[in-house]
């Protein structure tokens, strides 16, 4: 199935667009919810192939790390620290152009120069968030963020 997943290189919206049928049906008749983390991370990291792309779970006071792909990462996170915890404390999407001129930014990796973060929202409360990195200034914008909230929508937490 890996394989129909590259697709050839359009605009960005046209990637999503051709992907998130892709992703939908890796989800399908699949309830683990480990499995469809992992999944949807190696569908974004070989269609995009940016830095790091991964979850982590709310648990308790604290985000933890789950499927991801990329380099080593960040075990725990706060509410409210970094940009995953405030994403998390505010419940919205954060794109972060430039990482080092965030207040409070964790560098996981000093690699990382840009990153967007989608909460998933279940029952009013975030369940998750989707954390990606990217090593290139200025990589997100709304184009992301409408996918990538749409793809987080389609997980079973």
């Amino acid at each position: 199935m890996a394989e129909d997943l590259t697709v050839a290189q359009g605009t960005r919206q046209d990637q999503y667009q051709s992907l998130f049928p892709q992703i939908k049906g890796l989800l399908e008749g699949e309830n683990d919810l480990i499995a469809n983390l992992a999944n949807v991370c190696a569908a974004l990291k070989e269609q995009f192939n940016w830095l790091w792309i991964g979850f982590y779970i709310v648990r308790g006071e604290e985000l933890v790390l789950g499927p991801f792909q990329g380099p080593v990462a960040c075990t725990r996170i706060r509410k409210g620290k970094g940009v995953c915890g405030t994403s998390w404390g505010k419940k919205q999407t954060l794109i972060v152009p430039d990482v080092e001129r965030f207040p409070g930014h964790i560098a996981c990796s000093s690699l990382s120069k840009s990153e967007i973060v989608i909460p998933v929202i279940r029952n009013n409360e975030v369940v998750a968030v989707l954390d990606i990195d990217s090593d290139q200034l200025n990589q997100f914008d709304e184009t992301d963020q409408t996918y990538l909230e749409k793809i987080v929508g389609l997980l079973s937490f």
